[in-house]
């Protein structure tokens, strides 16, 4: 027998279409169906009440797959503007070509022939759905005027009480100058609130000059409705971002006028911080390494070298060797005289006790 390629086992078999009646094919046909049907299910519930809703490209933008046909198809039908859903779903099963492919789909495949209907939209279930689609865009299309009408009162609301609140902040500015030329009143700002600045003593004369220089008190502006907060100029001073020192770290004129010691420092030094600071690191260092008892601050000469730990300092590399091996064979050696020694001492002794003893 030649191959036989199966879509719904997505497998080829050398059995022709015996495969068909294996059980491994039906179970895979029955998964298959079971999902369809369920899908078919859910777009045959819009039949007697279509449904539309406002586009979304994230969810109208789905497509559905027809194992009858074998095509992938759009499942709800849109104009970028309204979305009837599972609209594309049901106008592809009305089609005499998903008919005629559903029909051949249970004949190749021996599926159950009670299920085949329910995968079939019938020209007068078409008809009906039409007209409900009809319906259902008429009210969404009332429903959305009537919220662009909700929406253009909301906005004019709002436009009318920002014109009132501004049009009654307008008036009481006009009454107010009115009401300054008729008293005739020509003190300006500057000097009432200067006065209550003005020094009771010799002793504040100082900061009270300092507070007149720096306080600037309102004054009107040319504008309407508007007021002027003070001015600084600070055209000779430079900012952070020139190099300037910031105001925050700047001394206080007050402080210096006014001849007082300056306040002692809070804190470690900067040296003192980072002594610690350096102190903290060596600390988790270990304590027997080489080097940790070293002296930095000494001072030595620019041609010190080492000479411990056997370096090689001059002459040939070979005599520095034998003079080690020299070394090593004296300590050897004194380790062995005293066990000679104590020998020698232990006979004269062994002797004494022998003649002693009869």
């Amino acid at each position: 027998m030649g191959a036989y390629y199966c879509a719904i086992c997505r497998q080829t078999t050398f059995t022709g279409k015996k495969h068909i009646f294996g059980k491994n094919h039906q179970s895979t046909l029955r998964v298959v169906l079971l999902k369809f049907l369920e899908k078919v299910k859910e777009a045959r519930r819009t039949l007697k009440k279509p449904q539309v809703e406002k586009f979304d490209c994230t969810q109208h933008k789905k497509t559905f797959w027809c194992y009858c046909c074998g095509l992938e198809i759009d499942r709800n039908v849109t104009d970028d503007n309204m979305t009837v859903l599972y609209g594309g779903l049901l106008e592809h099963m009305a089609t005499p070509e998903h008919r005629r492919n559903t029909h051949k789909f249970w004949w190749e495949n021996k599926a159950d022939p009670k299920l085949r209907d329910k995968v079939i939209v019938t020209e007068e279930e078409t008809e009906r759905f039409k007209v409900e689609v009809a319906k259902a865009l008429e009210s969404f299309v009332e429903q959305e005027d009537e919220f662009i009408k909700q929406q253009a009162d909301y906005i004019r609301t709002q436009e009318k009480n920002r014109q009132e609140i501004l049009q009654s902040l307008l008036e009481r500015e006009a009454e107010s100058e009115l009401f300054n030329g008729a008293n005739g009143t020509d003190l300006s700002a500057e000097e009432t609130v200067s006065s209550q600045f003005t020094p009771q003593g010799s002793d504040q004369q100082a900061g009270s000059s300092f507070v007149q220089s720096m306080v600037k008190a309102p004054r009107a502006a040319t504008g309407q409705g508007l007021t002027f907060i003070g001015y600084q100029d600070t055209s000779n001073r430079g900012n952070v971002h020139s190099g300037a020192v910031p105001p925050w770290l700047q001394e206080d004129p007050l402080e210096g006028t006014s001849g007082a010691a300056a306040h002692p420092e809070i804190g470690p030094s900067l040296q003192g911080f980072l002594k610690q600071k350096e102190q903290e690191k060596l600390k988790k260092l270990p304590p027997n390494r080489v080097g940790a008892n070293f002296d930095h601050s000494s001072q030595t000469d620019a041609n010190w070298l080492p000479s411990f730990g056997r370096v090689w300092n001059s002459g040939r590399r070979w005599q520095s060797r034998h003079q080690f091996r020299q070394e090593e064979g004296q300590k050897r050696k004194k380790k062995r005289e005293p066990g000679t020694e104590w020998s020698k001492r232990a006979k004269p002794t062994e002797q004494t006790t022998q003649s002693d003893n009869p």
